[in-house]
């Protein structure tokens, strides 16, 4: 049962409005995609990673950050598509060879501080139930808003925010994105799809210092997360 890191990046980041797409903003002097992809890299219970990239950006990935880093997981790229969704099944269609139960653990390109134990709890998850979701449960109170007006508050311990990885066996997840392929329908991520089906996904949770990176605040943040990080480790 062989386990596979998808890893979609091939947003272009007009939020943090850089000059240059998120994922090879410097973080730590090293690009935000290279650190996440650092994390498959060092796992020894993953076996291959797919990195999803905007097609005219593949040689410049594979230069800058594959091989700049030796990568040695990474066997190809894949192009990515128009929204998250088509690149994550363009990546999906580029693993004809999987078997139905091999487990594909998606993971954003820029959200480089996931801890292994999480992802491995994920995998571990996904073998057991229809898919994984890593998610935390919301710090504040969530306003129903329409037109202006509070039309409701659910209640608060419902309520969790979803992560990546998001994790499911090969057969699952292919058969979910292509019924929504077909069905012209896009969601709001990869678990939505598999949910829309009457699967059951299963929370995982998650760690708060998981960030996206998506804004320059982002950015900040990130930045005293690996300082942190690294008087830690020198303690």
């Amino acid at each position: 049962m062989a386990v596979i890191a998808l890893v979609p990046a091939a947003g272009m980041g007009k939020r943090m409005g850089a000059g240059i797409n998120k994922q090879y903003l410097l973080l730590g002097g090293m690009p935000i995609l290279a650190r996440t992809l650092r994390l498959f890299e060092d796992a020894p219970f993953v076996d291959r990673i797919v990195p999803v990239i905007p097609a005219d950006e593949i040689d410049f990935c594979r230069e800058q950050v594959v091989e700049r880093y030796d990568f040695r997981k990474i066997e190809e790229i894949v192009a990515g598509g128009k929204e998250r969704q088509q690149s994550v099944l363009n990546g999906l269609r580029a693993l004809e060879g999987c078997a139905d139960d091999d487990i594909i653990v998606i993971h954003d390109g820029v959200r480089p501080f996931v801890p292994q134990h999480v992802v491995q709890r994920s995998i571990e998850v996904a073998r057991e139930h229809d898919g994984a979701l890593v998610a935390v449960p919301v710090k504040d109170t969530v306003k129903v808003v329409e037109a202006g007006i509070v039309m409701a508050t659910p209640p608060r311990e419902t309520l969790w925010l979803a992560q990546t990885p998001q994790t499911f066996r090969y057969g699952v997840i292919r058969a979910a994105h292509e019924i929504a392929d077909a069905e012209q329908f896009l969601g709001t991520d990869d678990a939505s799809l598999v949910e829309r089906l009457n699967d059951k996904v299963q929370i995982v949770i998650g760690d708060y210092r998981n960030i996206k990176i998506t804004t320059p605040e982002d950015l900040v943040l990130a930045e005293a997360f690996l300082a942190a990080a690294k008087s830690e480790s020198e303690r």
